[in-house]
C-alpha cells in the first residue's frame, strides 16, 4: 500500500511553518479577526488542536504497536498516550470558551452601551 501522501515528513515540516506563519499573523490582526481564528484553532471538530490531538493519539497507537513489537521503548507509547489525554483534557476546558469566541466577533456593536470595563484575570474554575 503506497504512503497517503509522498514525503510525510516534509508535509509536517511544512504544517509546522505554516502553523508559525499563523501566529506572525495572529499578532498583527485586529482583535475581532484575531478572536475569530483562534475560535477556528479551538474548533472541536475541524481546529487545530482537535487534529493535533487526533494526530497524537495515532501516534499513540503506532507506537504501542511498535513497543509490543520491541522496536520502541514501552516509556514511548505511554509518554504519547499522556500526551493525547492531556491535549484531549485541554480540549475539553477550551472548548466551553469556543462558543464566546464566536460570539464575541459575530456580535453587533452596541450603541448605547459605554466603554468596556476590565475584569479581574484571576478566576475560579468550575468543575
Amino acid at each position: 500500500m503506497p504512503h497517503p501522501a509522498p514525503n510525510p515528513e516534509r508535509l509536517a515540516d511544512e504544517i509546522a511553518h505554516q502553523l508559525g506563519q499563523l501566529s506572525d499573523h495572529l499578532v498583527l490582526l485586529p482583535a475581532g479577526e484575531a478572536t475569530k481564528v483562534i475560535a477556528r484553532v479551538l474548533d472541536p471538530e475541524g481546529g487545530v488542536l482537535g487534529r493535533f490531538t487526533h494526530l497524537v493519539a495515532t501516534g499513540s497507537y503506532f507506537a504501542k504497536t511498535q513497543a509490543e513489537e520491541g522496536s520502541l521503548p514501552a516509556e514511548v507509547w505511554l509518554a504519547l498516550g499522556r500526551a493525547a489525554n492531556e491535549l484531549h483534557g485541554i480540549g475539553l476546558d477550551l472548548d466551553e470558551h469556543t462558543d464566546t469566541l464566536q460570539r464575541r466577533h459575530t456580535r453587533p456593536a452596541a450603541t448605547t452601551a459605554g466603554p468596556p470595563t476590565a475584569s479581574p484575570l484571576v478566576v475560579r474554575r468550575h468543575r
